[in-house]
């Protein structure tokens, strides 16, 4: 059986980040594009799920994909019925590489209003979160968005983050709240400073045992969130990528020590299916490597 409480020690104390391997079917078809699998090489959607857990396999089981630099890792739902090697990929993660296994448990968005877009209703979550957490899923992610700076608007975000944060933890499992923010926002900065307000707030509401994760995108001004980060009730704050390059967002992340990286895009650039073994090895060495310093800094 996996050891939660050790979970949860890594969380919170552990030299590393969390790489976010959830691609849903949504951002599936761009991830596979990027790697070189155009969709001509899929003909549905059960083959573009198929190819993209072989890529997720790839990543998983090579050599430098281990708690020595990668604490965390983030699961789309389907992929807690694939395996790796016989073992179901939570099992593998926590078993094989040390590494704590969260499950993506979002369904999409709704349409925008107050200049954010709160999470769609999530059907059934009790019971997927009951089989989550006996496969060994530690906690879960939802990623709702922000667009603009409009104080009813976060306020509203992030009172429905927390809402499914409950649920969650009633379960027994750690939550990240993801209230993402636009980088193309133009008033990025002022929705930070509401955010994190608004974050503060709800977090001071929290009993002793009710501990979250949160993830932001990295801000315009280093250390906005760092009160968040030394809240009792915050095992870790973790950052998005959220389409800045991997230079960009390791240099941003690098500036906010108390910050680790939860980086999707960033994680797998310029990884490529034809590479050999060795290639794809060392480029996704490569690659955690930097975030792994930029999150330690």
């Amino acid at each position: 059986m996996p050891n939660f409480e050790k979970m949860r020690d890594q969380m919170k104390q552990g030299a590393g980040f969390i790489a976010a391997l959830d691609q849903s079917g949504g951002s599936t078809p761009k991830a596979l594009a990027l790697y070189g699998v155009d969709a001509n090489n899929y003909p549905n959607e059960t083959a573009m799920f198929a190819e993209i857990q072989k890529m997720r396999a790839r990543i998983i089981s090579a050599p430098d994909f281990t708690n020595a630099k990668v604490i965390g890792a983030i699961l789309f739902e389907k992929t807690l019925h694939e395996d790796i090697d016989g073992q179901s990929v939570p099992e593998y993660l926590w078993a094989q590489r040390g590494i704590v296994p969260f499950l993506k448990i979002d369904k999409g968005l709704q349409d925008e209003t107050d200049g954010v877009q709160l999470l769609n209703p999530i059907p059934n979550l009790g019971s997927m979160l009951a089989e989550a957490k006996a496969l060994g899923v530690f906690g879960t992610k939802a990623r709702s968005v922000i667009n603009a700076a409009n104080v009813n608007g976060i306020a509203k975000i992030v009172a429905n983050q927390f809402e499914i944060a409950h649920e969650v933890i009633a379960k027994g499992m750690v939550p990240i709240i993801e209230p993402e923010i636009d980088i193309h926002s133009t008033s990025k900065a002022e929705a930070e400073t509401l955010l994190a307000a608004a974050l503060l707030t709800q977090l001071q509401k929290l009993q002793d045992g009710q501990d979250v994760m949160l993830k932001v995108t990295l801000p315009e001004v280093p250390g906005i969130y760092d009160a968040l980060a030394d809240h009792p009730r915050v095992l870790r704050v973790v950052a998005l990528s959220g389409g800045y390059s991997m230079s960009d967002a390791s240099a941003r992340l690098a500036q906010n020590h108390k910050i680790i990286a939860s980086f999707s895009r960033a994680l797998t650039q310029g990884l490529q299916r034809d590479m050999s073994d060795a290639e794809f090895a060392a480029a996704l060495g490569s690659n955690i490597d930097v975030i792994h310093r930029a999150s330690v800094a």
